[in-house]
């Protein structure tokens, strides 16, 4: 189960988990949750504690083997203005975090977003799109489709599932 309707979302996680167990035939499904945080995180805390209410979210409605959420935030750090994603796993049992890589943002997108917009409509108007956010988001647009949203929610999934492939190496 996957803590969004989001097409992007979802395709990461399925290209993820497809990768991860290529011998199983896998039903991977979004549904829409509750981040619990606002629209567009503004932060790393708020950002991970997004993606964990969703997963937790996820748990309460339905059963599966896995439950994954992926939100993506902002927030400036000490290099400038960035945006990234937290992603969290979940297996009922154990839990995993991991998070992307930092995207620097330009500093017109950072001054709108702490007026109160959010990233995908801000680089729609910047780069004359539509719903970029449900396509390559701005690391498309800002990497020139060398990279895009689910190339970077489809890494930090593959990372942060290590402590389910190797269990016995993460016990506590």
């Amino acid at each position: 189960m996957v803590g969004s309707t989001n097409p992007v979302k979802v395709a990461a996680v399925s290209g993820a988990f497809t990768a991860l167990f290529p011998d199983y035939q896998l039903d991977c499904q979004g549904m829409s949750v509750a981040s619990g945080v606002a629209a567009q995180p503004m932060s790393e805390a708020d950002t991970r504690l997004g993606a964990l209410n969703r997963v937790e979210a996820c748990k309460a409605v339905r059963k599966a083997d896995y439950y994954v959420a992926a939100e993506g935030g902002v927030d400036c750090f000490v290099d400038g203005p960035a945006t990234f994603a937290y992603v969290v796993i979940s297996d009922g049992q154990q839990r995993s975090v991991g998070r992307s890589a930092n995207l620097p943002i330009p500093q017109p997108v950072w001054q709108a977003l702490q007026q109160g917009e959010e990233l995908g409509p801000v680089m729609d108007r910047l780069f004359g799109e539509t719903n970029i956010k449900h396509k390559g988001g701005a690391i498309g647009l800002l990497t020139n489709g060398r990279e895009t949203r689910q190339s970077a929610y489809h890494q930090a999934l593959v990372l942060a599932m290590a402590p389910f492939l190797h269990a016995a190496l993460y016990a506590c």
